[in-house]
């Protein structure tokens, strides 16, 4: 057993902040877009791509994260991960046209998919000598993914309103900095084992993603039953086979495929996966309905997003930690996707005149509920049952899936808005009526993934009788 580490709590606190600041870089540029879409020329379809282009990149690598986190020592691909960012911010802040912001994020991605899986193996490390405090831990490492996705969206408004919109990225450079500086004095140090790198196995599944997220999002345009988008599609799919086809030949794969044959592993990746579809493309078009529909500026929008994250945080580590030692990740997954998709529901009903407080609020707190019940349980399920050595594998798939299904979400949603209007700016019941369209998918998402998650996850009920008083909530 490994010795107890005395500065575990204030390591744990910049793990969370990482995680917070990882997951914040998806959703803080929402609020300055449309002044980055005047500033930098970007059309109504490539906008998205400041947000797509991060996560692809992140999303794409978070699997060559986890391997390098595992050869090299979490420790070490942490700093260089923070290191990357701050270059990526850097280059984001400072571009003066659409395709060099594009790569800005790009690289800002790169960094993100090696912060998180390192973090989650420095935070397994930290806790696992104990299963309640890794339960509570995990809790609050939870909690600050989608409240860093939420929070983004308000001080993205606060920045942009009173700054400008490069200072959304400028703002990474000295929280990286200060990360940088209590590196060495609170994160243990991680000695890496041998090993070699799957180069193309990354090279292909990234491409394989990014591919197919470009093909949704240009076929709007070029039409979905197109040559050009069906190739594009099908281009994609090879991709993700060969590397499929790579994992099963090479002998050190980027993601060993017998990993999956984890109890509970498939089922929480494809719950995470439906979630994040739901999730982002709320938010994304919640922003642009405050400020396009309802004609919010950059601070009243982000501020207007507030409660949610207020919402999110007292119920993960005030309620879902509970009921998820309680009552298991099965229900807690299910209920909070189905509260999501009533949330979601809810917006799709928001009306050209409408009002922040009938339109936006109520809908929006259930939606933030409902996250919270589903986000900490599929993340335990997918982490609760591989080995310790296999932690930062199995964090670097958790998050790819979830990553990609906000990628794929957003462009299909952005597709789906498009086609029904979201393309007209200035029109307010077309804008309106794209906007309802995006909604109404991204509930369906969520309810498909409440269904598929009461079908498919299986509830350890063997486990349950023969160790009735096990404190620790695994749900699979």
């Amino acid at each position: 057993m490994n010795a107890v580490n005395p500065r575990r709590w204030r390591a744990l606190i910049v793990l969370a902040a990482a995680q917070f600041m990882v997951i914040m870089d998806t959703s803080i540029i929402g609020v300055a877009l449309p002044d980055m879409q005047r500033d930098l020329g970007f059309s109504p379809g490539d906008l998205q791509w400041v947000f797509n282009a991060y996560v692809i990149a992140f999303g794409g690598l978070l699997l060559l994260g986890g391997r390098l986190s595992d050869l090299f020592g979490a420790r070490k691909i942490f700093t260089a991960g923070w290191i990357i960012l701050i270059a990526g911010s850097v280059v984001a802040a400072l571009a003066g046209d659409a395709w060099i912001e594009i790569l800005g994020r790009g690289v800002q991605g790169v960094g993100g998919a090696l912060i998180a899986p390192a973090s989650m193996t420095l935070l397994m490390m930290l806790f696992s000598h104990d299963p309640r405090e890794l339960g509570k831990a995990m809790a609050l490492y939870g909690a600050a993914a989608p409240a860093g996705g939420t929070a983004g969206v308000f001080l993205g408004g606060v920045i942009t309103e009173y700054l400008s919109w490069p200072w959304v990225f400028i703002v990474y450079v000295p929280i990286g900095l200060a990360t940088l500086a209590a590196v060495p004095a609170l994160l243990p140090a991680v000695s890496g084992r041998r090993g070699s790198v799957d180069a193309l196995g990354a090279i292909s599944v990234t491409a394989g993603i990014a591919l197919a997220v470009y093909a949704i999002v240009r076929a709007p345009e070029q039409g979905w039953g197109s040559a050009t988008t069906l190739l594009e599609l099908a281009g994609a799919v090879a991709l993700l086979a060969l590397f499929l086809v790579i994992q099963r030949t090479v002998r050190e794969p980027l993601m060993p495929l017998g990993v999956w044959r984890t109890p509970g592993l498939a089922t929480a990746n494809l719950a995470m996966a439906l979630l994040g579809a739901a999730w982002i493309p709320m938010w994304y078009f919640l922003n642009l309905y405050l400020q396009q529909v309802l004609g919010y500026g950059a601070f009243p929008s982000g501020a207007a997003l507030l409660p949610m994250t207020v919402a999110i945080m007292i119920f993960m580590i005030g309620v879902t930690a509970r009921l998820l030692g309680r009552f298991g990740a099965k229900p807690l997954i299910v209920t909070g996707l189905l509260v999501l998709a009533v949330g979601l529901a809810g917006l799709s009903l928001a009306r050209p005149g409408g009002t922040f407080a009938v339109d936006v609020l109520p809908a929006s707190l259930i939606a933030a509920v409902g996250m919270s019940l589903a986000y900490i349980p599929a993340m335990m399920s997918a982490m609760s049952g591989v080995r310790p050595e296999e932690s930062g594998l199995a964090s670097g798939i958790v998050n790819t899936t979830y990553q990609v299904g906000s990628a794929l979400g957003l462009a299909v949603m952005t597709a789906v808005a498009t086609s029904r209007g979201a393309a007209e700016p200035g029109n307010l019941p077309a804008l309106t009526g794209g906007f309802q369209a995006a909604f109404t998918g991204a509930a369906a998402v969520a309810a498909a993934g409440a269904v598929a998650t009461l079908l498919l996850m299986r509830t350890p009920k063997r486990a349950t009788r023969t160790r009735p008083k096990e404190p620790r909530p695994t749900g699979v």
